[in-house]
């Protein structure tokens, strides 16, 4: 046939479920069915079609790590140019991620409207104040906040008082507030202060006059201000290590046997398509393994598997940005090749749901098969395990089974439509199974791909 000109097809077996059982996520007793497909072969272009039909995918191109996500970042950084260790757990490991950012809204949007200070370039007076009010909000008792009031007009971030301030003795310990130290400011006033200095980078000259007439000294303010533009991703994670580093982290990826069958078309990426490992290699000791697919538009993600004494690098986080920023590589090569699957997203679920943290991402509607931004799913979700994405009640699937009888079977040896192999069948449980099969793959992959009849 024309349609599997220069390659070999699809060959799949089907299995049908009719039976309900515990799911491994909500734990619900009676609350997973699986209809089971095996592969005996599967070109790169059937599976990107099929994973289209129940799969929830990021945009790479326009993703923005997150706060969280820098700090994973920045943990592998430290580790690898000075040793050190993090203390505590591994709160960053998608596997126990909360999704506390991503849950507030696009992180686009977080980004812009959330002031991100360095306090790196700060001046050590504020940088020092600003520590000790973050300690002391959480640990100063009811009447010490009183006694702070007595402050009035105090120098920015300096912990002297001004001239109309009234000035106390140091208590005793456990006696009171020590009026000698910055008192705690609401983390409003935190934020406005941030915000100011903000502006203060973007219009040294025309904003910096302004709050030296309010009072403010022009100590507080950097020599240089710093470009306001965020680092990339790849600024981030290739950034370069001192010679003297403590680790050497190490990338390797080959092609691996799948049913996948790889191909290496001219205008594909220099890798090809197909099941590729990527082993993370530090100092000569493979401590992950990463498995991914690279398809016509998009690399999936399949799993992870890591040296459980690295855990506290929160390789599973890491590991999925480095993704993301090997399929914005691709794209350079392969425009068509823009997006990064990260499988299944199951709200209600912990375990699945720190997926939602990696934005701008769509999840799949489960009736129309069309991608839906996640921030208009959510709502939705918190409503009810299961819902149409789509907002357009009159949207249907475009590619709903509508000729069963031209989807392709391969029985005795013989390739035939299903118009033909039914005629030759007594079952009628067999037919059920062809017509559920159609109705999950799609009209295009049961045209192209063989279901296997024994």
């Amino acid at each position: 046939m024309a349609f599997w000109a220069g390659g070999s097809p699809s060959v799949v077996d089907y299995f049908p479920s009719e039976d309900f059982y515990r799911c491994g996520y909500c734990k619900n007793e009676s609350g997973s069915r699986s209809n089971g497909m095996w592969a005996h072969s599967m070109t790169v272009q059937d599976y990107q079609d099929l994973i289209d039909r129940g799969w929830r995918r990021c945009r790479p191109l326009q993703f923005q790590p997150s706060k969280s996500h820098k700090k994973v970042l920045k943990k592998m950084l430290k580790f690898l140019a000075k040793g050190e260790v993090p203390k505590g757990s591994c709160e960053d490991e998608p596997m126990d991620s909360t999704m506390d950012d991503a849950v507030a809204g696009d992180f686009a949007l977080i980004n812009k409207l959330d002031i991100q200070c360095d306090l790196k370039t700060l001046s050590d007076d504020i940088k020092e104040s600003l520590e000790s009010e973050g300690k002391n909000s959480k640990k100063e008792e009811p009447q010490e906040l009183l006694q702070s009031q007595d402050f009035v007009g105090e120098k920015l971030g300096s912990g002297e008082p001004s001239h109309s301030v009234k000035v106390h003795t140091v208590p005793k310990p456990g006696k009171g507030a020590d009026l000698s130290k910055p008192p705690c400011r609401k983390a409003k006033e935190i934020r406005k202060e941030r915000k100011r200095l903000k502006l203060m980078q973007q219009n040294p000259a025309g904003e910096l006059e302004g709050f030296q007439a309010q009072g403010h000294p022009p100590s507080l303010f950097p020599p240089k201000a710093k470009s306001n533009q965020p680092k990339s991703l790849e600024d981030l994670i290739f950034e370069s290590l001192p010679e003297n580093a403590s680790h050497k982290l190490e990338f390797t990826r080959f092609l691996c046997s799948s049913p996948l069958e790889a191909e290496t078309p001219p205008n594909g990426p220099d890798c090809g398509y197909g099941s590729f490992h990527q082993q993370y290699w530090l100092d000569g000791k493979i401590i992950a393994v990463g498995v991914i697919d690279i398809l016509p538009n998009c690399v999936s993600s399949v799993y992870l598997y890591y040296d459980p004494d690295y855990s506290f690098l929160s390789l599973g986080v890491y590991s999925a940005l480095r993704e993301i920023a090997f399929t914005r590589q691709l794209h350079e090569k392969t425009s068509q090749l823009s997006y990064y699957y990260m499988g299944f997203y199951i709200h209600s679920c912990p375990k699945m749901k720190y997926k939602g943290q990696y934005r701008p991402s769509d999840l799949l509607c489960p009736e129309t098969y069309v991608w839906v931004p996640i921030e208009q799913c959510l709502p939705s979700l918190e409503n009810s395990k299961y819902c149409r994405f789509n907002q357009d009640p009159e949207a249907v699937d475009e590619d709903r089974s509508t000729e069963p009888d031209r989807l392709q079977v391969f029985h005795k040896r013989a390739i035939m439509p299903y118009g033909v192999y039914k005629k030759q069948q007594k079952d009628p449980s067999e037919e059920a199974a062809v017509l559920q099969y159609a109705s999950l793959v799609g009209q295009k992959c049961s045209e192209r791909m063989l279901l296997f009849r024994n």
